[in-house]
């Protein structure tokens, strides 16, 4: 069975309405809950996929850690079973699009804007940090954003517990997307709740100027420049940005982990404090802007 059937009923409560999606792991469908009467997504690793032992115990994982959680800005996970010997879980019905796609079609996005996703997404870090739950891959492909600009962080895939080897990584595979990996884990290093917030600062880097830090021809040579090369400044791309925010980003990508922000609650007071200075929020024009009136 490679596909479920549109309308067929999924562990006697999950009725199947539409294929909404598919990935490199998983197949997504729109079905409803007809014992709690409301929408759900299901995601079922794909049959070609589970032939990797490792591939299964990561969507297994993805499964037990994201249940665990609970939080307004995290993909909330119902349930999760088995069909026919092939895994899904029950997620939240997210409607909205990823950070990733809301980029590619508005290329950057407002300070006070970014700034408001990103105290939502240090928000759900801190939390899932707290919970001993490191993500390993922020990044804006994984957050989606609804309609009413409320967040969610999903895709909880090769997510670990702090200070346990899951045994789904080698140290020497990097796992995580090359743009988004802090510097130690390039080096072969285990991921702590700090990866998480490079990754996050990197996220808030492209939110404002619609780039990646570092723009190379190969991920090796992306993951050199983590490791070597010094974070460009925000103002590179967006030279009105105001120094606040210039400096939260800088921290929170420092290669120096004595030196980066320790934990996501950090990183989120710093961003509530921004808010507290509208001024700080406002896009800055340029002399010349101001004096003849153009954008």
């Amino acid at each position: 069975m490679s596909t479920i059937k549109i309308g067929a009923l999924v562990d006697g409560r999950y009725r199947i309405n539409a294929r909404i999606g598919h990935g490199g792991m998983a197949e997504v469908y729109e079905a409803n809950d007809i014992i709690n009467k409301r929408k759900v997504a299901i995601k079922m690793i794909r049959e070609d996929v589970m032939m990797n032992p490792i591939n299964l115990r990561r969507f297994q994982n993805e499964a037990t850690i994201a249940s665990s959680l609970s939080h307004p800005n995290i993909v909330k996970v119902f349930n999760h079973g088995t069909i026919e010997g092939r895994p899904y879980i029950a997620n939240e019905y997210v409607k909205g699009q990823n950070m990733k796609e809301m980029l590619d079609f508005r290329t950057s996005i407002p300070i006070a804007e970014a700034v408001g996703y990103m105290t939502q997404l240090t928000s759900a870090l801190f939390y899932a940090h707290q919970h001993n739950i490191i993500h390993r891959d922020i990044k804006p492909q994984n957050i989606y954003v609804m309609p009413d600009g409320t967040i969610k962080l999903g895709d909880f895939g090769i997510a670990q517990a702090d200070g346990v080897d899951d045994g789904l990584t080698k140290p020497s595979e990097i796992v995580g997307s090359v743009h988004y990996l802090a510097p130690e884990i390039s080096q072969g290093k285990p991921a702590s709740i700090q990866s998480d917030i490079y990754s996050a600062g990197v996220t808030f880097f492209e939110l404002l100027t619609g780039h990646v830090p570092f723009e190379k021809d190969t991920p090796v040579n992306v993951a050199v420049a983590h490791v070597k090369e010094k974070f460009p400044s925000v103002k590179k791309y967006l030279p009105s940005c105001p120094k606040e925010i210039e400096k939260i980003i800088a921290k929170a990508t420092k290669k120096r982990l004595s030196e980066r922000y320790k934990g996501a609650d950090e990183f989120y007071e710093d961003l509530l404090e921004l808010n507290k200075n509208p001024n700080v929020l406002k896009e800055k024009k340029p002399f010349l802007a101001r004096l003849f009136g153009f954008k």
